[in-house]
Order: C-alpha cells, then structure tokens, then sequence
C-alpha cells in the first residue's frame, strides 16, 4: 500500500484545534505548563495524572533475558552520561549524519566547525540515519528505496546497501537479538537478524495506521510504538514478538516520537497535531495526562543528565525544556528567524542539541546551556532524523541514537 501523502495528512490533522501551548522564555518561565488529564483520552477509560515528585523505587520485575542489567535501576540513561563513550566508539570522529529526505542523500557535518565535510547518494526517501546495536555501524533507512545503506562511522564512508522492506525506521531489541525494521507502509513490525538483516518474523499492526516509532519499556519486555494517522498507540511482548494491546489517544491525534522517562515509570509520546506531549503509564499503558508544548510538537530527547526532555515543535519553529521532575514545561527555545525542528539528538558532551530543519533545509545547532542559537548548517532538501555519533552508552536501540 502507498503511504498517504504526509502533506495532505497534516493539512488535514493541523486543522484539529491545538490545545494551548505553555511558552516560557527560560527555565521556570512564566509560560510553565503542567500536565493535565485531557478528555477524550483513553486506554479503556483515561486517568487523571499528577506530577511527579521525589523519584520512587522503580518497578520490582525481570528484564528480558539477555539484556545488560542496568547501571543504575532508577535511571535507565545511566550509561549516557557525559564521557561514558563505549571503548567500540572512542576512535570515531565526531560527525552529524543528515538523510535528506526529498534528495535522496547523506550530509555529515563537523560539529566543531559547523561545516558539511562530506555528502554521498543513498536510496530513495532516506527517513533516518540510525546506530546498530553493537554501535559499530550506521544505519540509513530508505523508506521508498527499499534498502538500508551502511555507514562506517571510522571513516563516514557508506557500504553497499542491504535489501529490506520499507524500512521507515529502525530499532533493536534490548538483548540484541533481532532488529526491528518499522514498515509503516506496509504496517508492520518486522523482526530481522540484527547483522544480516534477514526476516525473521513479520508482525503486522492491524489498526495501526502510520506505524513509526517507538520505546522499550526499562525491563525490556515491553515496547510502545506510535500510530501517526490511527490516533492511537499498541504495545508489543517484545520476547513473543505479538501485539498484547492498544492504547486510544484523542480523536485527530497524531502521535510520533516515544520516550520513557528515566525512572522507567512512564512514557512520553510526542503529538504533531495536538500540539505537545502524552504521559502514559509504562506499567500498565493508559493515558495519565498532556503536557502542551507548541504545534507540530514532533521529536523528545533526553539530556545527558536525564533531568529534562526536549520537545522539537516543528510547526511552531521552537523547543520546549521539561522537567522529568515535575512533568512541566521549564523553558521555551524559539529558532530566530523561524525554522521547522524535527528530528536529533544530543551531542556527546550534552552541549548542544542537533536538530533537522524538515522543510528549511538547514540544520540547527542549539546550547543547552541556554537555548541560543549556535548555528544554521545549509543540507540537502528535506532534512530529516540526523544522527549525532558517537554518543554516550553501552548499547544502542535504534532511530536517531536512544542509548543505553
């Protein structure tokens, strides 16, 4: 099936009435937002949320066997702290690798300089550049060419591409075993040697129209992916490879980006045309409140502290800063000028945060320190999930670089 035109579908999806978005000029600003329980919401009946507090014991179960026990039980980012690079990445060059959607390649920047120091073809509608598990390799998901090019991320030179399906996005498991190749055309999940990238095992989403990204649950046995044009949200036993559920989200919802919160005890999922964030139980998946952020609210980052997340509003032109601590927004960045913020990562150090400006053709540096501005690289047209490498942590679960 053809994926409908994503143009058309956010026409239409903009047109549902955003909700208010909080917009402080800085951390603690006067436009602090607190999360709220939002009609309409549910996962069988929605439930009213409140911030968090002190940060309570973490959930007492088993992690999917296999997977590397974790540093620090209240913080599944432990690992990605500033300098735990993994002695696989320490020799690499810093470089930020940029799909451009709409040319059909590859920029990679210098982030010391800001300059682009390379540029390469790769297939069609290249989505996201993406490390494996083993961080030893990057991944370019070319959704509409049907492949997956390889990068070596030593010598930012690309290797011959591998034949997959629709590969829109790209995952891996927390025990390493298998890959997970997001065929939102094809609306699938499917379950591929994480080396060879050979089909294992397709899943297919029924109900989950747009399926496109996604988070593991902090034991590993669960994971959440997104439903960008179905309004809703499904979870997977990450060992069975099977669908145990679905979580509905408000009518003309648009989920994207999903990220677990370092405590392990709740989820963060991105809403485009509702303009902020959901906060949904990780334990039991349901609806707990809404966070507003500003329209286009698209891509979640943590920082290397693991104290806030970074919201991209794409059609806003601005990052929103919230606090894990008290689920508020704390700052608003806006891009001078405008711009269209979609899709990063975090540099090693925590510094700067890089993001893709989708429809500007340029690409953002931005200090964490204060939100500044720090520069506009010139990319290819329709930049989209760049990839900052190497990053922090022991293992990598895929899309733009979720480490842990």
């Amino acid at each position: 099936m053809t994926r409908p035109t994503r143009a058309s579908l956010l026409v239409l999806a903009m047109a549902v009435p955003l909700l208010a978005a909080g917009c402080g000029s800085g951390p603690g600003g006067a436009g602090a937002s607190r999360a709220t329980s939002v009609p309409g919401a549910s996962a069988a009946g929605a439930a009213s949320g409140s911030p968090a507090g002190a940060r309570p014991d973490p959930p007492a179960t088993g992690g999917l066997p296999g997977m590397p026990p974790p540093l620090d039980p209240r913080d599944v980012y432990a690992a990605d702290a500033p300098g735990r690079l993994s002695p696989a990445v320490r020799d690499f060059p810093a470089r930020v690798y940029v799909p451009d959607s709409d040319s059909g390649s590859v920029d990679v920047i210098d982030p010391a300089t800001f300059r682009r120091v390379g540029h390469f073809p790769v297939g069609r509608l290249p989505q996201h550049v993406t490390p494996s598990y083993d961080l030893r390799t990057l991944w370019v998901d070319n959704d509409q060419g049907d492949s997956l090019t390889p990068i070596d991320p030593a010598t930012g030179h690309p290797g011959r591409p591998v034949p997959v399906a629709d590969p829109y996005n790209l995952y891996f498991t927390p025990d390493g075993h298998r890959a997970i190749v997001v065929a939102e055309r094809l609306r699938r999940l499917d379950f591929r040697d994480p080396h060879t990238m050979r089909l294992r095992h397709a899943l297919p989403v029924p109900g989950c129209a747009g399926v496109d990204h996604l988070d593991f649950s902090a034991d590993g046995r669960v994971l959440l992916a997104s439903c960008e044009f179905g309004a809703r949200l499904v979870t997977v036993d990450v060992a069975a490879e099977r669908v145990t559920g679905s979580v509905r989200l408000r009518a003309g919802a648009m989920p994207q980006d999903v990220k677990l919160a370092p405590d392990g005890r709740v989820f963060y999922v991105a809403d485009m045309a509702t303009g902020g964030v959901w906060i949904l139980d990780a334990t039991r998946p349901r609806v707990l409140g809404f966070v507003p952020t500003g329209a286009g609210a698209h891509g979640l980052y943590v920082s290397r502290d693991a104290r806030v997340l970074y919201v991209s509003n794409r059609q806003a032109g601005s990052v929103s800063v919230v606090a894990f601590a008290t689920r508020r927004v704390v700052g608003t960045w806006r891009i001078p000028g405008g711009g269209s913020p979609d899709m990063g990562g975090v540099s090693a150090d925590g510094r700067v945060l890089w993001l893709s400006g989708r429809y500007h053709a340029e690409v953002y540096a931005i200090d964490t320190r204060n939100g500044r501005l720090l520069a506009r690289v010139r990319v290819g047209r329709g930049p989209h999930g760049l990839c900052v490498y190497p990053q922090p942590g022991r293992y990598s679960l895929g899309h733009t670089g979720v480490f842990r």
